[in-house]
């Protein structure tokens, strides 16, 4: 059975990107009887740039009910706050001291802040440290990642190799699992959707809230009684992502027929994330208003999460001649 790991930060709350880019696809892979998933949040990696201990906690309950009201199979899988896993530290120090200064200069994570050194802490720093210590302390056999994130699961796979090397096979390898089909998600501005840029649109937001979010979608001034080309709208390249084909091609006829207006646009893409979503956003109110039912499903997680994650350190610990538990 191959096993599969991801995780997603507590900062802020999921999107439509986060949950077509990341969540949809690795709930997919894990349904699969050959796999077994491994699925945390990253609260740890969270403590980079959020202060407020209120907003993490909250954060970090967010995103747990967003894994399992997207269908999530946590009895199957595993499921797990990173916090919840303190091994996971220890790991990363030993990691650490077979990590080159040079290497982590080179992480996107560091160099995108590098001219602004001030803002790096330490933690941002040894970023990658923490992910390879996520992935090598679960014998991960794949990792899902974008095209952008491939450089971090490669210092990840340098790091379990010199350590290998050193002291001979004790790490399993991971693989980069790269899916060319993942739908790359536009925001309300049209660039890539992500919380840094403030264009994201949140489908377990209350309806009014949705409402409004999607109403600052950004769209040209064509009037309303002209034709409007769909190819080049903001809303409808939303709007596809979740319709059908018999959906997309009625919307794209009301575009060029004119007297259709992207006030009517977005009415119709509020329509559809709400009933496209309509169970998932059912259950995610449900649980976060139940957070009992989450914290037993984490603790159950964690425990699973340590079982593995505790004897692949015992393996580190003894090659490197510390005591084993």
């Amino acid at each position: 059975m191959a096993r599969i790991l991801t995780g997603i930060q507590s900062t802020g709350r999921q999107h439509l990107g986060n949950v077509l880019g990341a969540i949809k696809p690795l709930i997919e892979l894990s349904n699969k009887p050959e796999n077994e998933a491994f699925a945390f949040v990253a609260d740890f990696h969270s403590l980079t740039t959020v202060r407020s201990a209120e907003e993490l906690k909250e954060s970090t309950k967010l995103a747990v009910a967003v894994w399992i009201a997207c269908g999530f199979d946590y009895k199957k899988n595993t499921l797990y706050l990173q916090s919840d896993v303190p091994e996971v530290a220890e790991l990363t120090w030993y990691l650490s001291c077979f990590t080159p200064f040079p290497m982590l200069e080179n992480a996107h994570s560091f160099k995108d802040k590098s001219n602004r050194r001030s803002e790096v802490n330490a933690g941002l720093f040894t970023y990658p440290v923490l992910m390879a210590a996520d992935i090598i302390g679960y014998d991960a056999n794949f990792v899902p990642v974008g095209k952008d994130q491939v450089q971090h699961l490669e210092i990840t796979r340098d790091i379990a190799g010199a350590f290998n090397h050193t002291y001979g096979e004790t790490f399993v390898i991971p693989e980069p699992k790269v899916d060319e089909n993942v739908k790359v998600v536009p925001g309300t501005d049209g660039q890539k959707m992500s919380k840094s840029y403030g264009n994201i649109i949140d489908i377990f937001l209350p309806e009014k809230d949705l409402k409004k979010q999607i109403g600052t979608i950004v769209t040209d001034s064509t009037p309303l009684e002209e034709p409007k080309n769909p190819d080049t709208c903001n809303v409808f390249a939303l709007y596809k992502l979740l319709a059908s084909q018999d959906q997309q091609t009625e919307m794209r006829n009301k575009y060029l027929a004119g007297g259709f207006g992207y006030g009517h646009a977005k009415a119709e893409l509020l329509a559809l994330i709400l009933q496209y979503f309509s169970k998932e956003r059912e259950t995610f109110n449900r649980l976060v208003e139940n957070e009992k039912e989450l914290d037993s499903i984490l603790l159950e997680g964690a425990a699973k999460a340590r079982k593995v994650i505790t004897g692949i350190l015992d393996r580190v610990r003894g090659k490197l001649g510390y005591r084993t538990k």
